[in-house]
């Protein structure tokens, strides 16, 4: 006699840049199986970065699949369904059809520029600024959503009219999972679209008035942790409850067990984004950092301060697929290992310009102090050091906001490198702990859905399930790392006086 498999699994999904995960976790979040897909990206013109939202659709139906055969299951055993996603990037789609209306503006692409830079010179950021905790930078969702108004033939008027629906990815996956029945979004999600009121908590009318997007585009926005909806029988064979949603960086802080003010961690996938729990208070940075909303219980928020760094394992895919440097990202790890922190090289990787805390859009990517005898090694150490240095700017806005961080938590593909790990340490001062689990941004909205169906009495049980993998102290002293980390400064000035 076969043994009935309970339905007591979880199904959580990571929506990336990148690629498309979904693993199958047990009722002890452990996780029983996983499935990934590749996802390509396009450049049609300088600055600009799309998606298929179709091939996001489909790579994600495709882990589902292949992610619940894996596990020896079927769709009936799945209790629940949880959903984390590169923010920002932003679809439209027919309120009917479901069907896009052009490619997803990814949160990189720098289009609306001129626009952000405008809203910049009328003195518009302050007020963004003040509602939002975010600037008038092209990273977020608004300006994207007026640039695919005004751009694509007839897309205004059909919003107007109450046609189109506006969604981060998200938003999009809700809908198609749900046969198109549903159109909302997280709170988490809502707060990167630079048109979220964080105080309110709800869309701001203002702010709508000044990126001109109409209300009706957008979706209803709900706690991080409830039913959204149940997923089309005709899609997946079963009505799974979606119980969980949350923007993948906050989903990280969750996975991270960073659930304490003045907890951080340090997510290093295409890009790095370092956020530190600031509890009930919203932080108005002095230092560039963005305030943002961490999650949503209850109608109760919980919010953080983030610092975004656009090219961290996006720089190493460059020296594979651009330069053909590597063959892996792995490669890079024995390659660096052949150099030292004191090289010349400098890389300035603003390839999609420069985030926090320069918030450069324009910038350009550089490589500095070149002499004859450079190579391979030294582009992947001037690689990966470009990213510790990053963080290391991240880390300094943070405490001159007040903040003393005690230890860096970090997760992500890169952290997979001993060798970057080690520089992180010092090249930052900070002890470095890398989590049992590179997928911390799943973990943390699975768990997030565990919660929902009652098998963790609330979040803080996290603390118990999160574990250390590996720790890394700094192995330079601080007058050696203050030298180091001037003479990036002073790289990334130059550079960015030059093409001010």
């Amino acid at each position: 006699m076969v043994k009935e498999i309970k339905s007591d699994y979880i199904l959580a999904i990571d929506q990336g840049t990148t690629s498309s995960r979904a693993v199958v976790f047990n009722r002890q979040m452990q996780a029983v199986a996983i499935a990934r897909q590749e996802l390509s990206l396009t450049y049609p013109a300088a600055g600009w970065v799309e998606q298929d939202p179709e091939q996001i659709w489909q790579s994600v139906l495709a882990c589902i699949t292949a992610a619940i055969a894996k596990a020896g299951l079927t769709p009936a055993n799945i209790a629940a369904i949880a959903i984390s996603n590169q923010r920002e990037t932003t679809i439209l789609w027919d309120k009917e059809s479901g069907e896009p209306i052009a490619n997803a503006i990814v949160w990189q692409d720098r289009r609306t520029a001129a626009f952000c830079r405008q809203l910049q010179q009328q003195g518009a950021e302050a007020t963004i600024s003040q509602k939002t905790g975010l600037r008038a930078d092209p990273y977020f969702s608004a300006s994207k959503i007026g640039w695919l108004l005004d751009n694509i033939p007839d897309a205004r008027a059909r919003a107007n009219a109450g046609k189109l629906c506006f969604g981060t990815v998200d938003s999009f996956i809700l809908s198609r999972l749900t046969g198109g029945k549903v159109h909302a979004t997280d709170a988490s999600n809502a707060s990167r679209t630079a048109l979220y009121n964080l105080s309110s908590q709800r869309w701001d009318p203002e702010l709508l008035q000044l990126f001109s997007i109409p209300a009706s585009v957008l979706p209803d926005i709900k706690d991080s942790a409830g039913l959204f909806g149940h997923t089309s029988v005709a899609i997946l064979g079963a009505a799974i409850p979606v119980l969980a949603i949350l923007g993948d960086q906050q989903a990280a802080l969750m996975g991270q067990a960073c659930i304490s003010t003045g907890m951080l961690k340090s997510t290093y996938g295409t890009g790095c984004f370092a956020v530190v729990n600031t509890g009930n208070t919203i932080i108005c940075s002095n230092n560039q950092l963005l305030s943002t909303l961490a999650w949503q219980l209850n109608g109760k928020a919980t919010y953080a301060l983030e610092g975004s760094i656009f090219m961290a394992g996006a720089t190493v895919q460059w020296l594979r697929d651009k330069l053909g440097i590597i063959n892996q990202a792995s490669d890079t790890e024995a390659l660096a290992a052949q150099s030292s922190y004191q090289q010349s090289e400098l890389l300035i990787p603003a390839f999609t310009g420069m985030g926090a805390p320069y918030w450069q859009p324009e910038a350009k990517a550089a490589m500095l102090g070149m002499t004859r005898d450079t190579g391979k090694a030294q582009f992947a150490a001037a690689a990966l050091c470009a990213v510790a240095y990053q963080t290391a700017d991240l880390l300094s806005a943070m405490h001159q906001d007040g903040i003393n961080i005690a230890r860096l938590r970090v997760d992500g593909g890169m952290t997979a490198n001993n060798w970057f790990l080690q520089a992180l340490a010092d090249l930052c001062q900070q002890q470095v702990q890398r989590c049992n689990t590179a997928d911390a941004t799943v973990f943390g909205v699975g768990f997030l859905a565990a919660v929902s169906l009652e098998y963790f009495d609330d979040i803080s049980a996290i603390s118990q399930l999160w574990q250390a993998d590996q720790q890394y102290k700094p192995q330079i002293d601080a007058a050696a790392q203050t030298q180091l980390y001037q003479r990036w400064q002073t790289a990334v000035a130059a550079i960015l006086k030059q093409q001010l």
